[in-house]
């Protein structure tokens, strides 16, 4: 269980996740968050020890750690993770195929989440494309926030299920059109629903019209937290009303946006 004292304070956000490869991690040590979740975008942009020793002087840490793959993988190479400090915890996650080679990809998910999670129980288990097997490995499920996210906390919550539910988010604190498409555009046309709704070869970002930006705006909300201050903290807590226990913001415009 996370310790729940401090939170940014204008958005209730319970944690912050960093990308590595975007921005200087060590920037994160003057948030005032209880929670940093580091993002795994290869192993060439894996925060040093010392880096995240200095951020769970403050804050929990947690880092992504793709199962299938070399230096993570308990039923095989696990070496990367062996230099994690004690203090920071892992989120477990199948892997984004952009950051596997294609043996690693080949690589069966449900028995390596099954170990990993006998060697760290605290874990936090990665739900994306793998939402059954990640149910029954246990743990906290996170979850990327999606139009059905109130929905399945309903659900969960109704049928009994009292484990723990964390759902991450891009987060823009602006509700400018062309700053939430600039920064998230090309994120939601990743989405199936989306994608499949959008008209082939338009824009996503700023530069969109028609029913692409009609389309993109849209989802930004169902796939995104975006809105000023108040429009995102209210949010936040009717996640929290339904049955969320965790909310984890991305800075989608950087980490200097909520820093200010």
């Amino acid at each position: 269980m996370l310790t729940r004292g401090l939170t940014l304070p204008r958005t209730g956000l319970d944690g912050v996740a960093l990308k590595p490869k975007e921005v200087d991690i060590s920037q994160a040590v003057g948030l005032d968050v209880d929670m940093l979740a580091v993002d795994y975008e290869g192993r060439e942009h894996l925060p040093d020890a010392s880096v995240l020793r200095d951020l769970a002087e403050t804050s929990t840490v947690m880092v992504t750690t793709p199962v299938r793959a070399d230096g993570f993988d308990p039923l095989g190479d696990d070496s990367l993770a062996q230099t994690l400090p004690e203090e920071v915890k892992r989120i477990l996650v199948a892997g984004h195929p952009a950051y596997l080679t294609d043996d690693e990809k080949g690589r069966a998910i449900a028995p390596r989440l099954g170990a990993a999670r006998k060697v760290d129980a605290e874990a936090w288990v990665g739900t994306e494309g793998i939402e059954r097997i990640a149910m029954a490995a246990g743990g906290t499920q996170f979850e990327l926030l999606s139009r059905s996210t109130a929905r399945d906390l309903r659900a969960l919550r109704a049928a009994g299920f009292d484990g723990e539910v964390a759902i991450y988010a891009p987060t823009v604190l602006t509700d400018d059109e062309d700053a939430v498409l600039d920064a998230v555009g090309g994120y939601i046309s990743r989405r199936g629903a989306v994608a499949r709704a959008l008209p082939d070869g338009c824009a996503t970002d700023s530069t969109a019209t028609g029913r692409a930006r009609e389309v993109l705006l849209k989802a930004s909300t169902d796939f995104a937290l975006v809105g000023d201050t108040d429009t995102v903290r209210e949010r936040v807590a009717e996640l929290k009303k339904l049955g969320a226990d965790y909310v984890v913001g991305y800075p989608a415009r950087g980490l200097d946006e909520f820093l200010n």
